[in-house]
């Protein structure tokens, strides 16, 4: 059975930022601790789990009172084409759209932009490259109430 919920306790919290930083961080060199930043105090955190095993994050934070962004999506390399990523961004999504947001921005790795295109977003361009290795692609999508 699939669940999606926000972490609470602190091994579901352990869990999360493993997931976040073995996908998004290590792959590039990365300690641990860069999988983290400060807008993790204030953001919506959203752990997907399949009969209780993690397989994908993502993290919503507030821009200003119309837009919000979708941070950090990272799906277990294992499970990845599996819907897991779809299902994820549908609950972050959703969850912007009862917080009464009309815009979701986010910034793309060039290889993430064909699964992003597939669920509704626009590319406007290049935005910034992590760790100026990386190159990023914002896009967004206009979210219907």
């Amino acid at each position: 059975m699939i669940t999606i919920t926000h972490p609470q306790t602190q091994a579901e919290w352990d869990a999360y930022y493993d997931l976040r930083y073995r996908i998004l961080r290590e792959p590039l060199g990365k300690e641990r601790g860069t999988e983290r930043n400060e807008g993790d105090e204030t953001a919506v955190h959203f752990a997907l789990s399949e009969n209780g095993k993690l397989l994908a994050v993502a993290r919503l934070d507030r821009v200003d009172d119309t837009v919000c962004q979708a941070r950090f999506v990272a799906v277990e390399s294992t499970t990845q084409g599996k819907g897991y990523g779809k299902q994820i961004m549908t609950a972050l999504e959703n969850e912007a759209v009862q917080l009464g947001y009309g815009k979701l921005i986010l910034h793309a790795r060039d290889y993430a932009l064909p699964f992003y295109e597939k669920l509704g977003y626009t590319l406007v361009g290049p935005s910034y490259k992590l760790f100026d290795v990386l190159q990023h692609f914002e896009m967004f999508k206009v979210l219907t109430h």
